[in-house]
């Protein structure tokens, strides 16, 4: 952003901004998305909304990383809140707090992976991995039992890429699998891949 908004009218404006920044990119797709249409759907004039906002770039971003955070947050608090529990049963807890955490804004969610550009995502896709990812190799360097591979960090990482891809891929394309058989089938995945 430009500039942060110091008065109360002034943040009720950029958020206006914001959320319809991410109306039109869910509605319009990236590659027609213009400030122009982000102040007629915010119902503010574009000199008001270029006082904050430079270009459709750093609105995106702000959509973007809000959408990232939230997601991220609601992830790691189920990976945080399940970090005690043992085998299938936390593996499934925490893909199901993924899903449902892709399944709150699956519009936003195929913007994000498909019609973004690489590098306006891949930095903050990977920083919200990385956080996952150490939650994971804490989790399992400290449960030698349930994990036989020979480096935490590295079983994290497939664990977290293969839970992450399957998860997204399920939301967007809506295969002929249900909820359940698909994280019966993670957890299956898992299993099998840390006690080989």
């Amino acid at each position: 952003m430009r500039k942060q908004p110091r008065q109360e009218r002034s943040r009720q404006m950029v958020e206006r901004i914001v959320e319809a920044g991410r109306q039109v990119l869910v509605e319009d797709g990236y590659d027609t998305f213009s400030t122009n249409r982000v102040a007629a759907a915010a119902d503010v004039s574009p000199g008001s909304l270029y006082q904050y906002f430079p270009d459709k770039a750093s609105i995106v971003a702000v959509v973007v990383d809000r959408y990232v955070d939230e997601t991220s947050e609601l992830v790691a608090a189920a990976l945080s809140d399940r970090i005690t529990e043992l085998g299938p049963a936390m593996v499934r807890d925490t893909a199901d707090a993924l899903l449902a955490a892709l399944e709150r804004d699956p519009a936003l969610l195929r913007v994000v992976y498909e019609e973004l550009p690489l590098g306006r995502t891949h930095a903050r896709l990977t920083q919200v991995e990385r956080q996952v990812r150490h939650l994971a190799a804490a989790y399992l360097g400290a449960r030698p039992e349930i994990n036989h591979r020979p480096d935490a960090a590295a079983a994290a990482w497939i664990m977290v890429l293969a839970i992450e891809n399957l998860a997204v891929r399920w939301v967007l394309d809506r295969p002929d699998l249900t909820r359940d058989q698909l994280l019966d089938e993670m957890v299956a995945l898992i299993a099998g891949y840390l006690l080989s």
